[in-house]
């Protein structure tokens, strides 16, 4: 069904906010509010993570008396689990609010590894904080979702956050807006300069989405092992501290952390942990292509915020920032002088990557048994 219908639904009921992180399930969605809204005004609004997210929609709701529509992946609702029991609740303040959640992983649909534990369990999560949900799937017909939606509009009367879980190919869109920024250097062309820079005793920890993929590839692509590096497929936003305590544990190894903005902005707080406890030998290097760009490409949600100046102030001893191959290189060779602290280095990049980006070949159990080995 088109992600226009739900929008109309929305609005006639009088849902007017809307908010979320942006999944690839729910690409038609994105791309439906990003082409009617953008970002940058009150309508639409990219959160930095899901629980987020649902405090925006609380704070709508105080404001309004309105609920608001909140997006996202099913991996995010662990983001959002707090808010939805500790404030959204009707044994608490009786916030309604309507959800729309990607269901990557469902059960006998093919996906990656990381989605599916989460997606077996998406329904029972959603019954457990009783939430009440309906399906929508790619044979939804205007009819049955029309009244899908009553049902749960009915419920959001009484102050219940209610749910649609989207299906694989569920909503569609025939907008097609063009996500990008002004910047040529690619992720791929970095990263490989990223890997050619180091030595062979340093370790990899690489955030989920493209940039591990391409990781992956890289290594393919030079005859080289995947032993050094530990690619983060879920978890998004938690790579630095895993690479933080790897650094701490092993001090004698130099350890790159590769992040995505999107991930360094969901939970940007790891920043200051890892100023605080200094490991000199911990390079943080933030690709910011300003973009959601794994899962479709929304803009994510930093605006003017300027990720080298938050470093500098949670503590990190050396921040560096690069926008193309020349400028990358030069700060690559600062990052590597001997510092007392972390580093952290901003390159600024173009969205998009080749079309016939491939996935890793090796399963995670496998992946973590190679870097423990080689740490070892």
């Amino acid at each position: 069904m088109q992600a226009s219908l739900l929008l109309d639904a929305c609005r006639k009921y009088g849902i007017d906010f809307f908010t979320g992180v942006p999944d690839s399930l729910l690409k038609g969605l994105c791309n439906e509010l990003y082409d009617r809204f953008g970002t940058e005004g009150d309508t639409h609004v990219v959160a930095h993570n899901e629980g987020g997210a649902i405090g925006l929609c609380a704070g709508h709701y105080l404001a309004s008396g309105k609920p608001g529509l909140c997006y996202m992946q099913n991996s995010g609702i662990g983001n959002a689990v707090n808010p939805l029991v500790s404030l959204m609740d009707t044994d608490v303040y009786a916030i309604p609010c309507l959800l729309v959640i990607g269901w990557r992983g469902e059960p006998g649909v093919k996906d990656e590894p990381q989605h599916m534990k989460q997606g077996k369990i998406t329904l029972g999560q959603l019954d457990l904080m009783d939430i009440p949900y309906r399906i929508l799937s790619s044979d939804t017909t205007e009819a049955g979702f029309l009244a899908y939606f009553d049902e749960l509009a009915s419920l959001m009367d009484s102050g219940k956050t209610v749910a649609f879980v989207v299906r694989k190919g569920a909503l569609e869109s025939s907008r097609k807006p063009v996500y990008g920024n002004g910047y040529a250097m690619t992720r791929e062309s970095a990263v490989g300069r990223i890997l050619s820079s180091d030595d062979a005793g340093s370790v990899f920890i690489c955030t989920t989405g493209k940039l591990s993929r391409e990781v992956f590839e890289l290594r393919e692509a030079r005859g080289e092992d995947h032993s050094r590096d530990f690619l983060t497929v879920g978890s998004m936003g938690h790579a630095s501290m895993i690479a933080l305590r790897i650094a701490v544990e092993k001090p004698n190894r130099r350890v790159w952390c590769l992040d995505g903005d999107g991930a360094s902005l969901m939970h940007l707080g790891a920043l200051p942990v890892i100023g605080k406890r200094a490991p000199s030998n911990l390079i943080h290097v933030v690709i910011n292509n300003g973009a959601h760009e794994t899962v479709g490409g929304m803009p994510v949600c930093s605006g003017s915020m300027d990720i080298a100046s938050l470093a500098s102030a949670a503590g990190y001893t050396c921040v560096l920032t690069a926008d193309s191959e020349s400028s990358l290189d030069r700060a690559l060779a600062e990052a590597e002088k001997p510092h007392s602290g972390p580093v952290l280095i901003e390159v600024r990049c173009a969205c998009g990557s080749r079309s016939d980006l491939g996935r890793p070949t090796t399963t995670p159990v496998m992946n973590r048994d190679a870097l423990m080995s080689f740490i070892r």
